[in-house]
C-alpha cells in the first residue's frame, strides 16, 4: 500500500482520483503557525513560465586551458583507460609485503589505474603529478608509497599532506592510521575547530605523518614556537590532495600555503606530490619549475576510463554510471521542490528490488541557504512524520532526524558528528555547502542534488563525485531557475555532454511541479521557512534550543 502524506502526494495517474485517496491529516495535528505568509504567484496559474529545454546560448569558451595539451612522453605522462581494478596486485608494482596485507585487510586487493601508474614511480623518487576522476583511490596512490619509503627510514617527520577541508583530513588521517598500523605509525591530524595547544603537543613529539589544513598548520609555524615546527624542516615528501583547491586563488589558501612552506625544505630536497580529480593550469605549472640535474624528471599520470564521455578537452570528468539530469524549477519554490523530490527519493525504495536504501546529498553554494533549508525540511519532515500512517513499513524514513547538515557554521564536533550519521546511513539526507564536495568517500550516496547550481564547472564535477564511486550508479539532479541556465550551459560545454530532464526511475510516474501546486505543500512549506527564519533570528538551533552556535576558532 502506498505512503499517503499530508502534502497530498500523488502520481499523474492518480489525479483524476485525487479527492478520493487523500488521507485527510489528524484533528490533532500540530499547527507551526498561522502567520500570514508571503506567496508570490502560484506556478500553476502562468507566475512561473518553465522553459521548453536549456537553449543554447553563446557562453564565452574559457575554459580549454583547464587541462591544456597533452604532455609528451619525456615527461613521464601515463595515459590510462581504465580507472576499474587491474588484474595486476600490488606486489607487481613492488609494494612491501607488509603493507599488501594493510590492504588486503581493508579490502582491497588489486591496484586501481592511478594507483598501479603512480606508485612505482613515487617509489623511484619522482616528483608526481596526479590526475584521476573521483573515486579512483587517489589516496592509496600516495599512501602506500609514502609508507613503504618510510618504512625504510622511520624518522621525525616523514610527510605532510595538506587538504583544503577537515572532513577530507580526516578521512585521510583515518586511512594512514590503518594502513600503517602494523608499523606502529604515529599521525597527527591539525586542522581546525579543535585545541591547538594539544596539536601543538603532538608536533613536538614528532610524528611520522602529519595532516593538516594550511591555515591551521600556518597558524602553528606562526604563534606555537621553534620547538614545535622544528621537526618539519626535515621533512621528505610533501602532498596537495586536491590540489586544484588549495592552489586556486579563489579559494583564498595561497597565503597560509605559502607559510607552511617557508618552514618546509625546498622542492629540491623532498618530494611533491600532487593529487586531483580536476588538472588546472595552477597544478600543471609544477612541471615548469626549475629541476636539478640529479633529480627524475616529473611524472605526470591522468587516468580516464574508457566508458566515459570525454569532456571537451579530451578528459573524461565524471563517471560513466553517473546519470546527470536536472529539473526546472521556479527560484521563489525551490525548497518545495527539493521536498517533494526528497519525499520520494525517501519512500522509492519500496518500488527497487535492492535492498540499498537511497542516500541523498543536497548542496548550496551559501552557508546560510544550508542551515535555512535544514531547518525548513527538519520541521516539514516532522509534520510529515506525524500524519503518516504508523504502521507503513517506511515511516522511519519521514523521522526529522532523518536530514542533516554540514557547513562552516558549525562547531567541529558537530560537524563530525553529523557526518558520521551520514556514513553509518542513520541520517538520509546531507545537506552541505562545497565543504563536502571534495574528496569525501561515501559510498552509499545514490544522489546529489544541487539545489544552487555551482559557480564553477570544476565544482560542479567534484560535487556530482560524491555519487557514482567505485563502479557504483549514481544520479545527480541539478535545479535549474531561468537565471541559472548560462551556469548550467557552461557546465554541459565543460564536460562536452548534455544533462537530461529529470524523471522517476521505477514503474510509478512523479511529477514534482504537480505535488508541489497541489494541497496544502506550498503553505506548509511558507509556515516551515517563517518559523525557520524566527529560530534564526531568536538564536535557537535546529532542535529549538536556545543558544547561539558559536563556531571554534
Amino acid at each position: 500500500m502506498p505512503l499517503k502524506l499530508r502534502s497530498e502526494y500523488i502520481t499523474d495517474s492518480e489525479t483524476s482520483s485525487f479527492e478520493d485517496e487523500t488521507v485527510q491529516p489528524s484533528p490533532k495535528r500540530r499547527r507551526i503557525s498561522n502567520d500570514d505568509v508571503e506567496h508570490t504567484e502560484d506556478i500553476a496559474t502562468g507566475g512561473y513560465t518553465a522553459p521548453s529545454r536549456i537553449k543554447s546560448v553563446q557562453v564565452p569558451k574559457n575554459t580549454e586551458e583547464l587541462l591544456g595539451a597533452n604532455e609528451t612522453a619525456d615527461q613521464g605522462l601515463s595515459t590510462g583507460l581504465s580507472v576499474k581494478t587491474t588484474t595486476t596486485d600490488f606486489n607487481a608494482v613492488n609494494v612491501a609485503p607488509w603493507l599488501v596485507h594493510s590492504l588486503k585487510t581493508m579490502q582491497i586487493h588489486h591496484p586501481t589505474e592511478i594507483q598501479r601508474s603512480c606508485i612505482p614511480e613515487i617509489l623511484k623518487g619522482r616528483d608526481c603529478i596526479g590526475g584521476s576522476r573521483t573515486g579512483t583511490g587517489k589516496t592509496v596512490a600516495f599512501a602506500v608509497p609514502i609508507l613503504q619509503k618510510w618504512s625504510q627510514d622511520p624518522h621525525g617527520i616523514y610527510a605532510v599532506v595538506l587538504t583544503p577541508t577537515r572532513e577530507l583530513a580526516l578521512q585521510i588521517y583515518e586511512q594512514f592510521t590503518a594502513l600503517g598500523a602494523p608499523q606502529a605509525l604515529k599521525t597527527v591530524l591539525v586542522t581546525g575547530g579543535t585545541d591547538m595547544q594539544a596539536q601543538a603537543q603532538a608536533l613536538r613529539r614528532r610524528p611520522h605523518v602529519v595532516i593538516a589544513t594550511p591555515g591551521r598548520l600556518a597558524d602553528h609555524i606562526e604563534t606555537s614556537g621553534e620547538e614545535t615546527v622544528r621537526g618539519l624542516r626535515r621533512v621528505k615528501v610533501v602532498v596537495f590532495d586536491e590540489a586544484d583547491r588549495l592552489l586556486s586563488a579563489s579559494a583564498g589558501m595561497l597565503p597560509d600555503i605559502g607559510t607552511c612552506l617557508s618552514s618546509l625544505p625546498p622542492s629540491s630536497e623532498r618530494l611533491t606530490l600532487l593529487f586531483t580529480a580536476t588538472v588546472t593550469p595552477e597544478v600543471r605549472a609544477l612541471k615548469d619549475q626549475p629541476r636539478p640535474k640529479d633529480r627524475p624528471p616529473l611524472f605526470v599520470s591522468e587516468i580516464r576510463d574508457q566508458t566515459d564521455t570525454p569532456s571537451a578537452n579530451g578528459t573524461a570528468l565524471v563517471p560513466s554510471k553517473l546519470k546527470q539530469t536536472y529539473l526546472q524549477v521556479p527560484p521563489q519554490h525551490k525548497d518545495a521542490f527539493v521536498y517533494i523530490l526528497l519525499l520520494h527519493l525517501l519512500t522509492a525504495d519500496s518500488q527497487k528490488s535492492t535492498s540499498t536504501p537511497n542516500q541523498v546529498i543536497i548542496f548550496t553554494n551559501r552557508t546560510q541557504t544550508a542551515d535555512m533549508l535544514h531547518r525548513t525540511l527538519h520541521k516539514l519532515l516532522a509534520i510529515t512524520y506525524q500524519s503518516a500512517d504508523p504502521s507503513h513499513a517506511l515511516i522511519n524514513h519521514l523521522k526529522p532526524t532523518t536530514v542533516t547538515s554540514l557547513s562552516s557554521a558549525l562547531p567541529q564536533s558537530q560537524r563530525t558528528s553529523n557526518l558520521a550519521s551520514f556514513r553509518a546511513s542513520t541520517a538520509r539526507a546531507l545537506i552541505s555547502t562545497d565543504l563536502s564536495s571534495r574528496g569525501l568517500d561515501i559510498p552509499t550516496c545514490t544522489h546529489v542534488i544541487n539545489f544552487d547550481v555551482p559557480r564553477d564547472p570544476v565544482d560542479y564535477v567534484h560535487r556530482v563525485g560524491r555519487t557514482a564511486r567505485a563502479g557504483r550508479s549514481g544520479t545527480s539532479v541539478t535545479f535549474v531557475s531561468p537565471r541559472d541556465v548560462e551556469l548550467v550551459l557552461a557546465v554541459e560545454d565543460y564536460l562536452g555532454e548534455k544533462m537530461s530532464e529529470w524523471k522517476s526511475e521505477g514503474e510509478e510516474v512523479v511529477n514534482v511541479e504537480t505535488r508541489v501546486v497541489r494541497g496544502r505543500t506550498l503553505k506548509d512549506v511558507g509556515e516551515c521557512r517563517m518559523e525557520a527564519l524566527r529560530e534564526i533570528e531568536s538564536g535557537k538551533d535546529v532542535k529549538g534550543y536556545r543558544g547561539k552556535i558559536r563556531k571554534k576558532r
